[in-house]
């Protein structure tokens, strides 16, 4: 039997062409006796779709790590590598309370649980804003329910790892979601509508299509190199008011007060990656912690008129990585090019990591008790650059 797709429900902001194929809630099959051909069909949908939604399941976390699994079935560990050296250092950007028996697994949520998949105790944090950017939502309007994105990211270890294909994440535990108003608060007025606790996503292929030319042919000439062990090296720094780039304040921890690490470890991966299923490019760079960008030179006979770094470059001067970066992504988290999760109670939602960029909103209060399971594994391989035609055609 085919699976069932329904649009999922978009914010009245959001652009009705660029969000049209955004996000599909999946009916009709029965998570416990996936048929091959239904699998097949929920890969594409993933792919082609981004975003998608699985309502009123109940699913436990070894079977949940065999769905994901099964979107990479040579992947065999969770996405960012269990190091006690780096998470003693990063504590206020990873926290990791893994589910016994299945490391794949991870709690996230906030609140104090007990006797949850075998984990006698946990103390979840639902991170929010007032931890990591710089500036802050007044309590007052705090109190009048303004929030703001977290930080917009890919899950990837971007050392060592190759970044998943798939994320999952199983609401077991869904406080009531409340009304809240995201601000961007940089400028721009942008707001968006979300409910307590909303996960936002937005898409990496919006992001490329909105560039201009010359920015189109930047993209595809450049790669990102990574900061190794990434959240111990921005532990200490400051987010900007959208979430979607760090403040240049220096605040970095040196490269040589990591823990150990080499070189042949850290990833370079371009910034465009080509999805496996629709050949669509999307721009997707971790933009907390790219370090450099190497940018190709333009291939011979290609047009120069208003290019940008025509003879190639390698960028290591940080605010200019970041600046670069900035004029790129901001533009694809505008709140008509976003989607927010509002989360129900045994919600299953799996989007693709390889295509988007997502982040969690919202400030929940000691009595709002959240319990996620999320997985996702690291890839059996890095994610496809873009084609010689690509570069060809764009360049």
């Amino acid at each position: 039997m085919s699976i069932q797709l329904t649009p999922l429900p978009l914010s009245p902001k959001a652009d009705p062409v660029k969000m049209a194929e955004f996000g599909r809630e999946i009916k009709g099959v029965d998570l416990n006796n996936v048929t091959p051909t239904q699998f097949a069909q929920i890969r594409e949908a993933l792919y082609k779709h981004e975003v998608i939604l699985f309502r009123d399941v109940k699913i436990s976390p070894a079977d949940q790590a065999a769905f994901t699994k099964a979107f990479d079935p040579t992947s065999n560990g969770y996405g960012h590598a269990f190091d006690p050296s780096v998470s003693e250092i990063s504590t206020r950007l990873l926290q990791m309370h893994g589910i016994p028996g299945v490391p794949e697994v991870q709690l996230i949520g906030h609140g104090t649980i007990f006797n949850h998949e075998g984990v006698a105790r946990a103390d979840l944090n639902h991170p929010t804003h007032k931890e990591f950017h710089k500036t802050v939502v007044s309590p007052e309007d705090e109190a009048k329910g303004y929030t703001r994105y977290y930080r917009w990211h890919i899950d990837a270890a971007f050392y060592d790892l190759s970044p998943p294909r798939v994320t999952s994440l199983y609401g077991a535990v869904v406080p009531k979601g409340i009304p809240q108003i995201v601000r961007y608060d940089d400028g721009s007025g942008d707001e968006l509508p979300v409910t307590l606790g909303a996960t936002a996503f937005a898409s990496g292929n919006n992001t490329f299509e909105l560039l201009p030319a010359e920015y189109k042919s930047l993209a595809v000439r450049m790669k990102i190199k990574y900061a190794p062990h990434l959240y111990a090296w921005v532990n200490n720094t400051h987010a900007v008011s959208s979430g979607i780039a760090i403040e240049n304040e220096g605040l970095e921890v040196p490269l040589g007060d990591l823990p150990p690490w080499t070189e042949e470890k850290r990833k370079v991966l371009s910034a465009l990656w080509k999805n496996e299923v629709t050949g669509k490019l999307h721009f997707q760079v971790h933009p907390s912690i790219a370090h450099e960008l190497l940018i190709d030179p333009l291939p011979a006979g290609a047009n120069r008129t208003n290019a940008l770094y025509p003879d190639g470059a390698h960028i290591t001067d940080l605010r200019t990585v970041r600046d670069i970066l900035f004029k790129i992504q901001r533009p694809g988290i505008a709140s008509n090019l976003v989607y927010a999760h509002d989360w129900q109670k045994n919600d299953l939602v799996l989007f693709h990591n390889r295509g988007l960029m997502h982040s969690v909103t919202g400030a929940l209060k000691d009595d709002d008790i959240r319990v996620f399971h999320q997985c996702n594994l690291h890839g059996s391989d890095d994610p496809a650059p873009p084609s010689a035609e690509d570069v060809k055609k764009y360049a």
